[in-house]
């Protein structure tokens, strides 16, 4: 109506409105990428959880193989325990398999081995390069000029490529 006075717009003058609707649907995009995100992540634990259950079996079986192999082995066989070994000189000789100390030192299935599978496992799953696949195109930086290119950049036809990452003396 003309007699009224026009009301002020949230958000700066003129195009105030748009700009309200923008963070909203800005924030909008955010929230999906992030949901995105997650998705693929619990995806991927979900495809690499029955790796590591079955690598986890298989460490934890190797360890009570090994500890019972070495404790109840000489006991079922009724092989006395190995008596001490001197030499001529009167100095003990040591056996031939050394004594068995059971720890969390030198045990398989701990903790810290069960991390480094599933990290290890986490790694294998999502490197870029897999055999068979296509090479990744990675860019390198030339010494000349810091110039970026890309590895597959010196492809020719057929000829395989050949990266040589160290010296060879």
């Amino acid at each position: 109506m003309p007699g009224q006075a026009a009301l002020p717009l949230v958000g700066g003058e003129g195009g105030g409105g748009q700009g309200a609707l923008g963070a909203a649907a800005t924030m909008l995009r955010s929230l999906l990428l992030h949901s995105l995100r997650l998705c693929a992540q619990t995806a991927s634990c979900l495809v690499l959880f029955p790796r590591f259950l079955g690598t986890a079996f298989m460490l934890c079986l190797l360890d009570f193989l090994c500890i019972r192999k070495r404790f109840l082995g000489r006991r079922r066989r009724g092989q006395p325990e190995p008596e001490v070994e001197f030499n001529s000189d009167g100095e003990e000789v040591p056996p031939d398999d050394p004594p068995i100390f059971v720890s969390d030192d030198n045990r398989l299935c701990t903790l810290a081995s069960l991390k480094a599978v599933w990290h290890g496992q986490k790694l294998d799953f999502f490197k870029q390069a897999h055999e068979g696949g296509p090479a990744p195109n990675s860019e390198v930086v030339l010494p000349d000029g810091f110039q970026n290119q890309h590895i597959l950049d010196y492809a020719r036809g057929d000829r395989p490529l050949v990266l040589n990452f160290g010296s060879c003396t």
